[in-house]
């Protein structure tokens, strides 16, 4: 047995060794997160948050998070760290979400932001790279958010993708890969996956930036065409005849010749440097599919939302480049208090269900003890008469 825990913390060392960690938030100091983490003070009302574990959790330190306190508010909070680039490597975003409160609406969701945001301003205009969890109001929406900003855009995953709805913590994991395929994980098991140029509806996206791009070319060579002028010069070593009548046949000009072509960076010899030289324009500015999933800037962390019952813990933010890692980093904190979570709400509801049976039960005695009084007063009053 110890064989074995000695081999299973040897491999956990190795693959973090192996990864980067870019962001990891536990709140496992106390207040000292205040430090780490930035309020806005963008709007007067912006709601407050605070560290609890809630009213049930499953180990009263670990499962401490930022809880939003006031009903019917915004929120607008955020984290830095070393700005970083996921070109060409994986990218995955970690974080639990409890709605504590059982939500009825309001989001559970993050957004990750480039390093120059103004965290004292932070506001639903500010600019994002990604935004990613739950959203729930109503009936009719109860779903997992997975936006990407591209091309100056938000685009939005066109795959529904249902939430949990409990007031129990859940773990929510986003996958970016550099081969443009992701995942989106609840509670370490995958529920969506696939290609993220076809389930952005990015594939219109690409056909326009081609056909921008063709009719660019186009419009180049009618330009080439319009100016025909250019490929042609005056024959300087031309000169006037000596029977020219410029009253009888106009102002002289000398003969135009054509000039000779300069193609595939072949120069003909004897040209000299005045010679029109015709290159094939080539347009550069087609569609980089790469930039659907890789953000130059990314510097911080944050959450940006509104509730109408306050409740909801955030908690374990992770952002890292390796897989394993963040199912490791989730198996250490979720899956650690989440049986004890659970079994602390069900004694509380037994606990709960007693009480209100016992107070039901007095109630009705007291009626009875009332019902029994009054009827002794009527009877002696009658006495009385």
């Amino acid at each position: 047995m110890a064989a074995a825990r000695v081999l299973v913390c040897g491999v956990c060392v190795w693959r973090m060794t192996l990864a980067t960690v870019y962001f990891q938030e536990q709140f496992l100091d106390g207040e000292r997160w205040r430090n780490r983490w930035v309020q806005s003070t963008n709007d007067s009302q912006f709601g407050h948050f605070r560290l609890s574990s809630g009213k049930f959790y499953g180990h009263k330190e670990k499962d401490k998070g930022l809880q939003t306190t006031q009903n019917g508010r915004f929120y607008a909070i955020s984290a830095r760290f070393k700005p970083f680039s996921n070109k060409g490597k994986t990218l995955v975003i970690q974080y639990t979400v409890k709605h504590e409160q059982k939500m009825d609406c309001g989001g559970g969701y993050i957004k990750v932001f480039p390093a120059d945001i103004d965290q004292k301003n932070l506001s639903g205009k500010s600019h994002y790279y990604i935004m990613f969890g739950p959203d729930i109001c109503g009936f009719d929406i109860k779903k997992v958010h997975i936006i990407l900003h591209f091309k100056n855009q938000y685009h939005s995953n066109k795959k529904p993708i249902s939430c949990k709805v409990d007031g129990f913590t859940h773990l929510y994991t986003l996958i970016l890969r550099p081969d443009l395929t992701y995942e989106v994980k609840i509670d370490g098991l995958t529920i969506e996956s696939g290609g993220i140029e076809y389930d952005w509806n990015l594939t219109s996206l690409k056909k326009m930036e081609k056909a921008s791009a063709a009719s660019k070319d186009w419009k180049q060579e009618e330009e080439h065409k319009s100016q025909d002028w250019e490929k042609h010069f005056l024959d300087a070593s031309a000169s006037k005849p000596s029977d020219w009548n410029s009253e009888l046949d106009g102002d002289w000009q000398a003969s135009v010749l054509q000039k000779p072509l300069y193609r595939d960076d072949l120069k003909p010899e004897g040209i000299d440097k005045d010679v029109w030289l015709h290159q094939k324009m080539k347009n550069t500015n087609y569609f980089t599919e790469y930039d659907l999933s890789e953000f130059e800037n990314i510097g911080a962390i944050g959450l940006e939302l509104w509730q109408v019952r306050s409740g909801t813990i955030f908690d374990n933010f992770l952002i890292t480049d390796d897989e394993d890692y963040a199912e490791d980093f989730g198996k250490a904190t979720w899956g650690e208090t989440k049986n004890p979570e659970r079994e602390m709400d069900a004694i509380q509801a037994k606990e709960e269900l007693k009480k209100a049976q016992e107070e039901d039960e007095e109630e009705l005695l007291m009626g009875k003890f009332n019902g029994k009084e009054n009827k002794f007063r009527r009877s002696h009053r009658r006495d009385e008469l």
